[in-house]
């Protein structure tokens, strides 16, 4: 596996900042911001640099390239692999209803034979994440990974992007890449480092991903009343204070993100369903238990590695991470790092929701407010 990295910055150009510098990819992962990516040519100057390759991103809340993060920016790692195929695919998912129906289709586009891995990155506004991975759980072959992300736009959720080499950048698209043959090593994880606080409410009425009451009061009030002052920063202020959120007393809680709210009907819209009868808390974080969950997923992806060193570490974390690690950002950045080894190319997004098992062997879910992992190395 061979890997080179690029940065188009405020200069209106590409830059390589590290790697090979004769490479002919099979693959182009690119994150980058939503203005940025609109605005200029970044990714027409892509697709003339590498016309032969397949290509799968997304815009952003923040971009990832080595230890560092960015914004304002649009980053590209190109990938030639020796012995692995990709071939990718998209699909264009015109409102929430369906979500579950999408992630069943995007997973049935693939020929399963010989696939090991799927990468996926989403809409971050319009897709239920929760109903799409759910749906392509149902059409996934056993022994089938799946990781991946919804895309970002900043702190303003006004629009996101998603884009193949095919599918210009747009919103209400779904992609992936899947990635074939045995000479791929994988690992992934996902690990948050949320506290909950509170006492524990009862979900008394809600409707796939949009919660209306809590307790018998109205969902929306009884949210700003947990914030105080800053529930006049609503909705980005509930990157602060996620909700944790369990079925039943035997299940690790899910973490769960405010999207958008309603002031008329009182109502939170999450990334991800809330189900009518299961519990809720709040949550919140500082940057010690962030970083020490930042830690923990890349130890955890690197469970099955015997010391080796990853080739490539693909880092999607929550834009609520940023927002409360502030100045300090890349210290989960770096501590993850740490765990891989210099020689490790690290690219990567902050995202309005995570795609991934916990660790290996568990099913695939939606996330949010994680560091979520996904390792590659060809054999």
């Amino acid at each position: 596996m061979k890997i080179a990295q690029y940065h188009f910055t405020e200069k209106k150009e590409w830059a390589q900042t590290g790697g090979t510098e004769a490479i002919s990819p099979s693959l182009l992962i690119v994150f980058g911001q939503r203005q940025v990516i609109e605005s200029s040519e970044a990714i027409g100057q892509l697709r003339q640099k590498f016309p032969e390759a397949q290509m799968i991103g997304c815009s952003t809340s923040g971009e990832i390239l080595e230890a560092k993060v960015y914004d304002g920016t649009v980053t590209a790692t190109a990938i030639q692999f020796e012995n692995t195929q990709v071939v990718s695919h998209q699909l264009v998912i015109d409102n929430t209803d369906e979500s579950y129906d999408a992630g069943r289709k995007i997973v049935s586009m693939f020929n399963h034979n010989n696939l090991r891995h799927l990468f996926v990155l989403t809409d971050g506004l319009v897709v239920n994440g929760s109903e799409f991975v759910r749906g392509m759980q149902e059409e996934l072959p056993q022994g089938v990974s799946v990781t991946g992300g919804l895309a970002g736009d900043g702190p303003d959720f006004v629009k996101t992007l998603v884009f193949t080499h095919e599918a210009a950048p747009g919103s209400n698209i779904i992609a992936a890449v899947g990635f074939y043959g045995e000479g791929l090593t994988l690992g992934y994880a996902s690990m948050g480092g949320w506290d909950s606080f509170g006492i524990e409410r009862n979900v008394t009425k809600s409707k796939h991903n949009v919660l209306y009451e809590l307790d018998g009061e109205p969902a929306l009030d009884l949210y700003k009343s947990f914030l105080g002052e800053k529930a006049s920063e609503l909705p980005a202020s509930a990157l602060l204070f996620p909700l944790s959120i369990r079925t039943n007393s035997d299940e690790r809680p899910i973490v769960r993100t405010i999207l958008a709210i309603n002031e008329e009907d009182k109502s939170m819209t999450f990334a991800g369903d809330i189900p009518q009868g299961s519990y809720v808390r709040l949550m919140k974080a500082n940057v010690d238990r962030l970083t020490d969950g930042s830690m923990e997923a890349a130890e955890k992806s690197m469970a099955d590695w015997d010391g080796k060193t990853p080739d490539l570490a693909i880092l999607i974390s929550c834009v609520g991470r940023k927002l409360v690690l502030k100045q300090m950002v890349e210290e989960e950045v770096e501590t993850a790092q740490n765990q891989f080894g210099d020689d490790t190319v690290i690219t990567g997004f902050y995202s309005y929701g995570e795609i991934s098992p916990f660790m290996k062997f568990l099913k695939c879910e939606l996330h949010n407010q994680t560091m979520t992992v996904t390792l590659m190395s060809e054999k």
